[in-house]
């Protein structure tokens, strides 16, 4: 219940914030039906967890990670300068922002989050190998441009990233239970990354 009353109220915060600053906001229903699917998930596997041992360590993890890094993006300079140097570099440099500084300690918090990641990788596998990680890379990808972030940079959202990872778990397993191929698994993954950056770039078309 205070997991579902913190995902709404941080929804309805970010929109009211976004519409007093005059900044780009999504249409309603698109903030209600995020809204009913995150609760949904958080639902659903809070259950399986209780029905089963519990939340695992990696879930702890997880969840600060996600509570950090939106409180960063959203609520420090930090996150602001990101956002700015994604949307425009040029123009955030002319504003006085250190772009290089930012793009050094942007590239610093991606070898330590990937580090976080092949440790907690190793470890469910309990064995550790140089291309234990391969393909994944596609996987993040795709998990952002389906949470909306887009292809030009400057905007984009933790949360967005977070569903868009679900979803692509969600297929990957899918798929395994099914008995595709990994030849095959790459072609719907490459086709979902597709659809997902076709989508963004004619929206994005369609505004202007």
């Amino acid at each position: 219940v205070v997991a579902t009353l913190a995902v709404i109220y941080i929804i309805l915060k970010d929109r009211k914030t976004k519409q007093e600053h005059n900044f780009e906001t999504p249409e309603l229903y698109l903030d209600i039906i995020k809204m009913v699917v995150i609760c949904f998930l958080i639902w659903f596997i809070l259950l399986k967890l209780a029905r089963y041992k519990g939340i695992p360590n990696v879930m702890i993890l997880m969840m600060v990670l996600i509570a950090f890094y939106q409180f960063l993006t959203s609520k420090m300079v930090a996150g602001r300068q990101i956002y700015a140097l994604g949307g425009n570099a040029k123009a955030a440099r002319l504003s006085g922002i250190n772009t290089q500084k930012v793009f050094f300690w942007v590239y610093v918090n991606m070898g330590l989050l990937c580090g976080i990641a092949g440790i907690v990788l190793s470890a469910r596998n309990a064995s550790a190998t140089p291309k234990a990680g391969d393909s994944f890379e596609m996987d993040a990808i795709a998990s952002c441009y389906i949470g909306g972030t887009a292809v030009a940079g400057g905007s984009g959202t933790v949360m967005g990233a977070v569903i868009g990872a679900l979803i692509m778990g969600i297929l990957n397993n899918g798929m395994s239970l099914c008995g595709l191929s990994t030849d095959i698994q790459k072609i719907v993954k490459g086709l979902v990354l597709l659809g997902a950056v076709t989508v963004d770039l004619v929206s994005k078309r369609k505004k202007k």
